[in-house]
């Protein structure tokens, strides 16, 4: 069992996946909520599974990368498809190797294309 606790951050960003049916997709943007669900075995000190501030502040300082750019020109997505799931993927590992989590863990990150589409990703088990 363990406790899972959730941040979120927001960004607007313009994208086209570079490896789509029939070539490039049409650049065009989207406003994106990123969720991230963390999760911990305990509670640890005062109490808290995960502390919300430096956990949404880490979300948030990754979101600033990308807030009203051109996601394909992030290092990151150089020759990469800029897909929620890439997204996703991204968000967890930044936010995992940030340091902001504490005894916690990332459990899962969701990437919102607007307010219908969403893609996840699961790091794998510790």
């Amino acid at each position: 069992m363990s406790y899972r606790v959730t941040v979120t951050a927001r960004f607007e960003a313009a994208h086209n996946l570079i490896d789509y049916a029939g070539g490039h997709e049409p650049l065009h943007g989207h406003s994106y909520r990123v969720e991230a669900v963390l999760e911990a075995e305990k509670l640890q000190q005062y109490d808290l599974a995960v502390d919300f501030v430096p956990a949404k502040k880490a979300l948030e300082a990754i979101a600033r990368e990308f807030d009203y750019g051109y996601i394909n020109d992030h290092a990151a997505f150089r020759g990469r498809n800029t897909s929620a799931e890439n997204l996703a993927r991204y968000f967890a590992e930044r936010l995992e190797a940030s340091g902001a989590l504490g005894w916690s863990r990332v459990a899962e990150v969701t990437v919102w294309e607007g307010p219908d589409n969403r893609a996840g990703f699961r790091p794998a088990s510790r």
